[in-house]
């Protein structure tokens, strides 16, 4: 490209920047500076929005994972025990001299099992905490996610009141925006 930029202005954006360069009253640079705060504290709750959201889907990944890894080993149980049921059967069908060795193999599955139980269970485990983790995360996401919606309604009215000087709608943009930071405060806490 030849360098030249290509920006385009929203008609309350184009108010905003008149009204403040052009003196025509104080209400639009307040507006133009309150805008511009909330923009800034707006970039930051996205921000920390996005990152609790990614978080909380590592630990939802996590737990599906631990999850297959421990429906792995109860399919390794099973085939265990399909194998003791197996031994079971050709030790009472084979003759008194073989029997010996079945009741041994019978004996080595059983306690190949036992570990298996135990290594399946233990990943259910980290697989329901890792699932309780991704469920805690999302509280904050959620009030994150509703402090940028009222940061937002706070911008949209206070870019509406330069178009009309309805000085009563800063008033309720001023209030949103409390609300948003309100919110955001107890993500922090």
């Amino acid at each position: 490209m030849s360098g030249h930029e290509f920006h385009v202005h929203g008609a309350h954006d184009h108010a905003v920047e008149h009204a403040a360069e052009h003196g025509e009253s104080k209400l639009g640079q307040y507006i133009a500076i309150f805008t511009a705060i909330l923009a800034s504290i707006g970039a930051i709750v996205s921000y920390q929005g996005g990152d609790a959201q990614n978080e909380a889907m590592l630990h939802k990944n996590e737990a599906v994972l631990l999850k297959t890894q421990a429906s792995d080993q109860w399919n390794f149980y099973q085939s265990k025990s399909n194998k003791v049921h197996l031994m079971e059967l050709a030790s009472d069908m084979a003759p008194k001299e073989k029997q010996d060795y079945y009741k041994s193999k019978i004996e080595k599955y059983d306690t190949e099992k036992a570990d298996i139980k135990k290594k399946a269970e233990s990943l259910e485990v980290k697989s329901e905490e890792a699932n309780k983790e991704s469920d805690a995360l999302m509280v904050p996401h959620h009030k994150l996610a509703q402090a940028m919606t009222l940061i937002q309604i706070a911008i949209s009215l206070a870019s509406i009141t330069v178009l009309t000087r309805k000085k009563w709608l800063f008033a309720m943009a001023a209030v949103a925006a409390l609300g948003g930071i309100i919110l955001w405060a107890m993500v922090l806490v």
